[in-house]
């Protein structure tokens, strides 16, 4: 049975906001409340169409009582009870508790692992992935650090990410890529393996990490690209460290003034990401059962080229699709990943 009165509680709490929100005046409060309201409006829909086929249900179970309404009132409460699971499923989903950090912008790092010249050959193609999924879905790529190999390939790139609900879609890219496939450098035709490390980050707000400035010791330098025209002759890179974490953050931008704000920015999401990492320590095993565990070190993907294959080891997904996917069309994969992780939840609760 669904809580009732965790019903009862979510819709007055909804109604609370909506007025709340047509008497607000101040900014600040205004956007507290339409963010709680906007999180708390899929819910209510799921509600209300709940209930309305729940009075449905038993509008048409009067109507038996009347022989000549029996035939059609027993039609429509087949059809109504035949509809209950899935609303109940939807219902039960939608009151999962959800992730505070799944609306926000992320930042995404990827780096090359094993193999060479190849494994940064394939960093870079996943950063032109991952880029054309977001003007696919009309979000914003920003590079904030760029360090490409004399071939093309990226020794690191990190990138902000911004849009409707960036981290919640790309929060199970974080772990270990692996491609199969015949380097241009090889000449005998021989398929090489090699992979590449992606991590996504939630951005944190100024206020969720406290940085002590005397924890930071901040450089500057010149900007190093590939060579030729794309190294900055002026020292307008800025590379930042927390002394206290050992964290590294760079940033080379044009505007040394911009790339100190950018560096701070991927600061603050690291340190965020590790204290979430830390707090949830106690459900490691809980989290690993899962999908979006996050595991750096875990290899999630296999990108086999002969074939035009994909495969998400997490969840045995397969898809012969590896240029579509390549060219941005990661719905099927991000959508069934975040099914898979849905329904571990949905029964981890239940169970």
């Amino acid at each position: 049975m669904l809580p009732r009165d965790a019903l009862d509680q979510i819709l007055r709490r909804f109604q609370f906001l909506e007025a709340k929100l047509s008497q607000a005046g101040d900014p600040a409060e205004i956007a507290d409340l339409s963010r709680d309201y906007a999180g708390l409006k899929p819910v209510v829909a799921q509600i209300e169409a709940w209930e309305a086929t729940h009075r449905a249900l038993s509008e048409a179970e009067a109507l038996r009582a009347d022989p000549e309404m029996r035939p059609l009132a027993e039609e429509e409460i087949a059809r109504l009870r035949a509809g209950l699971p899935a609303l109940e499923t939807a219902l039960r989903l939608a009151l999962l508790p959800r992730d505070a950090a799944d609306d926000r912008p992320a930042i995404l790092e990827i780096r090359p692992g094993t193999g060479g010249d190849e494994a940064a050959l394939f960093a870079a193609d996943l950063l032109r992935m991952y880029q054309r999924h977001a003007a696919l879905r009309g979000w914003g790529f920003d590079v904030i650090a760029l360090a490409q190999t004399e071939l093309g390939g990226v020794r690191e790139a990190v990138v902000r990410v911004a849009g409707s609900g960036v981290y919640a879609r790309l929060k199970y890219e974080s772990g270990v890529h692996r491609v199969q496939r015949v380097p241009e450098t090889e000449s005998g035709g021989r398929i090489h393996t090699s992979a590449a490390t992606v991590a996504v980050l939630p951005e944190a707000e100024a206020v969720e990490v406290i940085i002590d400035p005397g924890d930071l010791r901040i450089d500057t330098m010149r900007a190093s690209g590939a060579g030729g025209q794309h190294v900055n002759t002026t020292d307008s890179a800025v590379r930042i460290t927390h002394i206290p974490s050992g964290i590294v953050v760079t940033s080379s931008e044009k505007s040394q003034h911009a790339n100190r704000a950018l560096a701070m920015e991927v600061l603050r999401a690291r340190l965020f990401d590790l204290e979430r990492r830390r707090t949830e320590g106690d459900r490691a095993s809980t989290r690993r059962a899962q999908v979006g565990s996050g595991d750096r070190s875990e290899r999630i993907r296999t990108y086999n080229f002969p074939q035009g294959r994909l495969t998400d080891h997490r969840i045995n997904l397969t898809l012969h699709k590896l240029d579509a996917v390549l060219n941005g069309d990661l719905d099927e994969v991000i959508d069934t990943l975040t099914a898979h992780d849905q329904a571990a939840r949905l029964a981890e609760l239940e169970g």
